[in-house]
C-alpha cells in the first residue's frame, strides 16, 4: 500500500457519509476516498455491502473483491430501520461535507434522510443520489444494473455487428456512472465554497449511458438510424481485431492514412497488395476484402512480436491485453496503477489505484485495506459524536447498531 498520507491529497479535510450500495455509487466515494476524502461507509449485519457477500447479480456465486470499491473507507453499523439509527445518521452527515446514496428514489425519503430532511439538519448539505433514471421523471421508480443501463442508454444497440443483435454493456456502465457522479459531487463542493448553499446532485446512470452515444443521438434526430459498426470506423480501414497464429492473442490494429498503410505492408513484407487497397478510399469501400486478405496475413504472425514492430514503424497496433498481462505490466506497475495491498489474514493481492498524478501531492491512491464491517466504530461513534461506550452497549442492545 501506499505511505503517502491523507493529509496531502487534494480533497483531505472533505468528509463523505456514504449511503451507497452495489458498484456504480461505491465506485463514486471509491475515487473520492482515493483523492483523499474521508469516506465513512454506512452499512449493517443484516444488510451489508453486496460485495461483502456472494451475489448472483453481478455473475458471482462468491464474494466479489470489495477492494474495487471500498479501500479506504471506514466502516460504522447503522440499522437504519431504527429512528434513533436514523438520528445517528443525520449526526453523521451533520459532521460530513457530503452524504451520498445510490438506493432507488424514495427510499432515502422513506428512511427520513431525503434531501430536505437533510437540510434540516444540515443547511449546506451536500447530497450525491445515483439512481437507475434519476429522481423524476416517469421512469424513475425504475429499477436497473449495469446491462439496463447500457440499454436504456443507446449504448447496446450501437455494440455489436450490423448482423447481429445489440451489445449490452457491463461493468463499464458502473464505473463510468461512479465516474460522472464523483465529478459532479466535486462540483458541487465547489460550488458550496462559493455561495454557501445546499446542492442535491440527482444523477441518471441511463442519463449517462445517453451521453456517450454521441453522434449518433444525433443522426437519430435528424431520422437517421446508424447501423451497428461492430470493430469497423467511418474513416479508417483497416481498423479492427484480428487473429494472429497463437491461440487467443488477438492484434488490434488501426490505419489512419496511405502512409501507415505502406508501413505495414512493410512491416508484413507484402509490398504487391492489391490496388484496390492503395488508397483510403479503395479501403473503405472495400473494406471486407481487405480484411479478409488482411486476416489471412496476420493469421500466421506472432502477434505481440508483431506489435512491437508494427508500433517501431509508426502504426497504431496492440495485442488485446488479457487481465494476467495487465497485472504483470512493468509500466502500469512501475506507476503505481497496480496497487499491492495486504494485511492481516489477507492473501497479498492488487488492487486498482487512481489514475491521476499530482505534482504536489505525491502519490494518491490506496492507503488502507477495506474496513471489515463495523471496524471504525471507535472513531466515528466515539470521537467523531461524542458517543461513550456505555451508550454504544445500550446502542447495540437495542439493535440500533447492529
Amino acid at each position: 500500500m501506499t505511505t503517502t498520507t491523507a493529509a496531502r491529497a487534494p480533497l483531505a479535510g472533505v468528509r463523505i457519509a456514504d449511503f451507497t450500495i452495489h458498484a456504480a455509487g461505491p465506485f463514486c466515494t471509491h475515487l473520492l476516498s482515493q483523492l483523499g476524502a474521508e469516506c465513512i461507509k454506512v452499512e449493517s449485519r443484516t444488510r451489508p455491502d453486496a460485495f461483502r457477500k456472494p451475489h448472483a447479480v453481478y455473475g458471482r456465486m462468491q464474494a466479489a473483491t470489495f477492494d474495487q470499491v471500498s479501500a479506504n473507507k471506514l466502516s460504522v453499523r447503522l440499522n437504519l430501520k431504527h429512528p434513533e439509527a436514523v438520528a445517528l445518521a443525520k449526526r453523521l452527515v451533520v459532521a460530513s461535507d457530503v452524504a451520498a446514496e445510490s438506493f432507488r428514489p424514495g427510499v432515502m425519503q422513506r428512511l427520513g434522510l431525503d434531501f430536505a430532511s437533510l437540510r434540516q439538519a444540515k443547511p449546506d448539505v451536500v447530497l450525491l443520489s445515483l439512481s437507475s433514471c434519476g429522481q423524476s421523471g416517469p421512469d424513475s421508480h425504475f429499477a436497473g444494473y449495469a446491462p439496463l443501463f447500457g440499454a436504456w442508454g443507446g449504448l447496446g444497440w450501437m455494440s455489436g455487428y450490423s448482423d447481429g443483435p445489440p451489445v449490452e454493456m457491463r461493468h463499464v456502465m458502473d464505473h463510468s456512472a461512479g465516474l460522472h457522479a464523483a465529478l459532479a459531487t466535486i462540483a458541487a463542493l465547489h460550488q458550496r465554497r462559493r455561495t454557501g448553499q445546499a446542492q442535491h446532485v440527482d444523477l441518471a446512470a441511463r442519463e449517462v449511458a445517453s451521453a456517450m452515444v454521441g453522434d449518433a443521438l444525433v443522426l437519430a434526430g435528424a431520422g437517421l438510424v446508424p447501423p451497428r459498426p461492430g470493430n469497423a470506423d467511418a474513416l479508417l480501414a483497416p481498423h479492427g481485431v484480428y487473429a494472429t497464429a497463437q491461440p487467443d492473442r488477438w492484434l488490434t490494429l488501426a490505419v489512419r492514412d496511405d502512409a501507415q498503410w505502406r508501413a505495414l505492408l512493410g512491416v508484413l513484407g507484402q509490398p504487391d497488395a492489391d490496388a484496390r487497397f492503395a488508397s483510403a478510399a479503395g479501403r473503405r469501400q472495400h473494406r471486407e476484402a481487405l480484411d479478409e486478405q488482411l486476416g489471412a496475413w496476420l493469421s500466421v504472425q506472432d502477434g505481440d512480436a508483431l506489435a512491437v514492430r508494427l508500433q517501431q514503424a509508426g502504426v497504431c497496433a496492440h495485442v488485446s491485453w488479457n487481465m494476467q498481462d495487465i497485472a504483470s505490466d512493468p509500466h502500469l506497475n512501475a506507476r503505481r496503477a497496480l496497487t499491492p495491498v495486504e494485511g492481516p489474514g489477507i492473501d497479498p493481492r492488487l488492487a486498482v489505484g487512481a489514475p491521476a498524478r499530482f505534482s504536489r501531492t505525491g502519490e494518491v491512491g490506496i492507503r488502507r485495506l477495506t474496513p471489515t464491517l463495523g471496524q471504525d466504530e471507535d472513531y466515528v461513534f466515539g470521537e467523531l459524536l461524542g458517543l461513550s461506550r456505555s451508550q454504544r452497549d445500550a446502542l447495540e442492545q437495542r439493535e440500533v447498531i447492529l
